[in-house]
């Protein structure tokens, strides 16, 4: 929007962020091929676990949790590679002005809720299976005619599973953290939440072959409160973008830097003036309240603090002069 179609001392400088603006890291063309590449391989390595843990469940708690974990962590995946094909190939229209840039904190939603639904029914069906005192039982199985403990196959699928997530999850987070992805970053702790699965699911198979029939339900439930935790984790900052609360951190609810950043920049600008900020997707839109906007037009880039540079999330800066006070006087 250019200052000339607004009102006078009501000006609002705008970058056009998203994936499409030139400095965003994903914009790269390798940068943007490695992170869809990414899930895809993603999405394949979590429906051959998906399979491969299916056929072996028997009545292991631990394994019945972490089929249902793994199935559920395709959310994230999928949300990611729908919000990054709005972003990339949708265009401003008559019925979505502003284009799709929430589409990426939208999925974050999807995602962080799918998250804390597998921390939690993790920990009910650990904690009914607990209180039931069930004796979870692992019989055998005839392969070319020989009887096998069900119990091997159990261990050989759980290790198996947790291969692809433990190095898919460490090749995330640095892309997460370069394009300031919540979405990204909820799929890494899902990966995180899988292969952690995965170990305390070995626990839980040994348990019950040693005759510990409480080991397996133990292991899911200690699984289940760490995920659940990631999980409300991301809930609340997902929440607080819907809302237009202020920019959250990745890994966390606090205030990120960035923002803290940008706001002790804008405020020393403009002393006195009440600064604003909230989130759409990857960027960032502060409105500047009680001020006067400068004589000369500036990019939004000319307001981001000094540092390392990320200006391409400062989307838009807006300056609300102070018409109420003006007025009564």
């Amino acid at each position: 929007m250019s200052p000339h179609e607004l009102p006078r001392d009501c000006v609002s400088y705008r970058n056009e962020g998203s994936l499409l603006d030139a400095d965003h890291p994903a914009n790269g063309v390798l940068f943007a091929r490695r992170f869809t590449r990414l899930e895809y391989w993603n999405i394949f390595w979590t429906l051959t676990i998906i399979v491969t843990m299916g056929l072996v469940l028997g009545q292991s708690q631990t394994m019945k949790t972490a089929w249902i974990e793994d199935t559920l962590g395709l959310v994230p995946p999928v949300m990611f590679l729908i919000a990054a094909h709005l972003e990339r190939r949708a265009h401003r229209s008559r019925r979505f002005p502003f284009g799709f840039e929430r589409v990426n904190g939208l999925g974050f939603f999807v995602a962080a809720v799918a998250l804390t639904a597998v921390g939690a029914l993790l920990l009910y069906n650990a904690m009914m299976a607990l209180g039931s005192q069930e004796h979870a039982t692992v019989g055998s199985i005839v392969i070319l005619g020989h009887d096998i403990w069900l119990g091997w196959l159990m261990i050989a699928a759980q290790i198996y599973s947790l291969i692809p997530p433990l190095f898919i999850g460490r090749k995330e987070l640095p892309l997460a953290q370069a394009l300031n992805d919540k979405l990204l970053h909820t799929d890494a702790l899902m990966n995180k939440a899988n292969w952690l699965t995965g170990a305390a699911g070995l626990a839980g198979v040994i348990g019950l072959g040693l005759g510990w029939w409480w080991a397996d339900s133990l292991a899911a439930a200690i699984i289940s409160l760490d995920v659940l935790n990631d999980g409300i984790k991301a809930l609340r900052s997902s929440t607080a973008e819907l809302v237009d609360g202020a920019p959250r951190a990745l890994s966390s609810t606090d205030l990120s830097d960035d923002a803290q950043s940008l706001c002790d920049r804008l405020s020393a600008e403009f002393p006195g003036a009440t600064i604003r900020l909230r989130e759409t997707g990857r960027l960032i839109r502060a409105e500047v309240h009680d001020t006067h906007p400068p004589g000369e037009c500036r990019h939004p880039r000319h307001y981001w603090p000094e540092g390392e540079d990320r200006s391409w999330r400062l989307a838009q800066v807006s300056f609300i002069p102070p018409v109420g006070r003006e007025e009564g006087n």
